[in-house]
């Protein structure tokens, strides 16, 4: 059995029902960081940042030897332009009426943090969303569910009615996509329910 404790560098409760998935052992110790975005940079550059970021924050404070991190890092695109959580509900209004009746990208960066150095996956899903009207998009704010989401919307949840078709890695628009979460543990040495650490 393996010797290397996980550290999930999140406070995501998405994240850790998705790690929980993949029958890992871990500890939530979250990044407080600065997420803003810089002028210039592109979105796929943001979330690997992004990510990396809370990879390091963390990781400072564990011995390399004996624990690994993970961290992710996930945003809502549309038009070159980075949705991130709503501030308030006049931009949450906002943000679904960009996104009503067309297509988005959802970008998620993961990077895991061990011995052997920082390794991240970059994942991209193409989420189309049908036509909203202004009472739909009211009533669903009104559940509270849009507001701690990329976006202004959670499609595990209530939003998901709204998305027509979607192309790619669904868990990676929840925020943490499972096939290249897993590759990244096993390939580092982290047990899962599918690979014994001694097996990675």
């Amino acid at each position: 059995m393996s010797a290397i404790r996980l550290i999930l560098a999140s406070a995501s409760p998405r994240r850790r029902e998705l790690l929980d998935q993949l029958g890992v052992r871990y500890t939530c110790d979250p990044a407080d960081i600065d997420e803003s975005q810089r002028a210039g940079e592109r979105p796929s550059d943001y979330v690997q940042r992004m990510a990396q970021e809370k990879v390091l924050a963390v990781a400072s404070r564990y011995p390399v030897s004996r624990y690994a991190v993970l961290a992710a890092d996930t945003s809502v695109v549309i038009d070159s332009t980075v949705l991130g959580k709503p501030q308030d509900r006049v931009d949450a209004l906002g943000m679904l009426a960009r996104l009503s009746g067309r297509r988005h990208a959802v970008l998620t960066a993961v990077c895991l943090w061990s011995a052997s150095g920082m390794h991240c996956e970059l994942v991209k899903t193409e989420v189309e969303f049908i036509v909203l009207g202004r009472d739909t998009c009211e009533a669903y704010l009104s559940t509270g569910e849009p507001w701690d989401k990329a976006g202004a919307y959670g499609i595990q949840g209530l939003g998901g009615a709204f998305v027509r078709s979607i192309e790619g890695s669904y868990s990676n628009v929840v925020g943490l996509p499972l096939s290249e979460t897993w590759h990244l543990l096993s390939a580092n040495g982290i047990a899962t329910a599918l690979n014994t650490a001694e097996s990675a």
